[in-house]
């Protein structure tokens, strides 16, 4: 099973590397990162004990990372994250936990790597899935996880949301459209890592749509005998946001250590532990070695086609907006 193949490092959600360190690190994260940041951690911690002979100890926690966010809120003393979502990160920067200048602190808007909504379809892709198209068909069950509560399937939600709207107009045809393609949903999980177990584990769906990076870490862990990756010509870019939490971390005395860990993720070293795990990554060597690797496709953004996070969660994640209607609308065609 994908779950035990995946999870031998991980013990009541958290990891933990070089526990007898001194400093203390917990980067809070999404869903499906577990098994990169297992591999980050370590790897960090001799990089820093060799740029300045002292230890550290990194921790990690994972679960949606709005959810995520709301902990940390709440009391979760996160020295920093690594999100899949900046809208999670500006909400921690609005209530005073993280520098209002956070995403321009970092390269790429402080976004050290990217991927995007792809298809995983079982092998020899018996219903001939290729677009965003195919997911409306009545003949296909689709599997993604809840966008109320995951971050990964906002970006799903918002992709099929592109293509309807390019396709047809803004208007009543797109909304129908994404409403057809969530009527076809046979699982709402909680979490990305839960809808991968649905359609790996479980066996239900045609196809399951998460970020492209899981689709191929899943094929190289359960076999390209099993599964097949569609990467449709237009997708949503996800970029993945990190920050420290200033707050947290001031008080705890670890800013200094955080603020390695998110620089380290920038690194040539940090870049190649990411794009092994199948992420997209902007370091022009790093990118250019694993290029092969990645289909060309073309990248929608979100400022650009939405007119950034604070206007797609006006339109789209308030209570009572559009995400709302489609819910409720799904109905009508099943």
């Amino acid at each position: 099973m994908l779950k035990k193949k995946l999870f031998t490092v991980i013990t009541a959600g958290l990891i933990t590397s070089n526990a007898f360190a001194g400093a203390s690190l917990l980067n809070t994260s999404y869903d499906i990162a577990r098994e990169l940041f297992a591999t980050i951690n370590p790897a960090f911690i001799i990089d820093y004990k060799e740029k300045t002979g002292k230890d550290v100890t990194v921790k990690q926690s994972h679960a949606g990372t709005s959810k995520q966010a709301r902990s940390i809120l709440q009391g979760l003393q996160a020295d920093l994250v690594t999100f899949n979502q900046v809208k999670d990160i500006q909400v921690l920067a609005d209530n005073g936990f993280v520098n209002k200048n956070w995403q321009s602190r970092l390269a790429n808007n402080a976004s050290p790597y990217y991927s995007l909504p792809a298809f995983l379809v079982r092998s020899g892709n018996p219903k001939n899935i290729t677009s965003w198209a195919d997911l409306a068909r009545s003949d296909v069950d689709v599997v993604f996880p809840n966008p109320k509560t995951s971050g990964n399937a906002r970006y799903t939600y918002l992709s099929a949301y592109a293509y309807a709207v390019e396709k047809f107009g803004k208007g009543q045809q797109a909304d129908d459209f994404v409403s057809k393609v969530f009527s076809r949903v046979k699982v709402f999980d909680t979490g990305g890592r839960g809808a991968t177990t649905t359609f790996t584990d479980r066996q239900l769906g045609d196809v399951l749509v998460t970020f492209e990076a899981e689709v191929m870490n899943i094929i190289s862990t359960e076999g390209a005998d099993k599964y097949e990756r569609i990467v449709p010509k237009a997708s949503l870019k996800a970029e993945f946001p990190v920050s420290v939490v200033d707050k947290i971390a001031k008080k705890k005395g670890t800013y200094k250590e955080a603020t390695a860990y998110v620089n380290f993720l920038y690194s040539k070293k940090g870049q190649e532990i990411i794009a092994k795990f199948n992420n997209r990554v902007n370091h022009p060597v790093i990118s250019k070695k694993y290029a092969k690797n990645f289909p060309d496709v073309r990248l929608i953004q979100v400022k650009k086609f939405f007119g950034g996070w604070d206007a797609v969660k006006k339109e789209h994640f308030a209570k009572g907006a559009k995400l709302d209607t489609i819910f409720k609308n799904r109905r009508k065609f099943k």
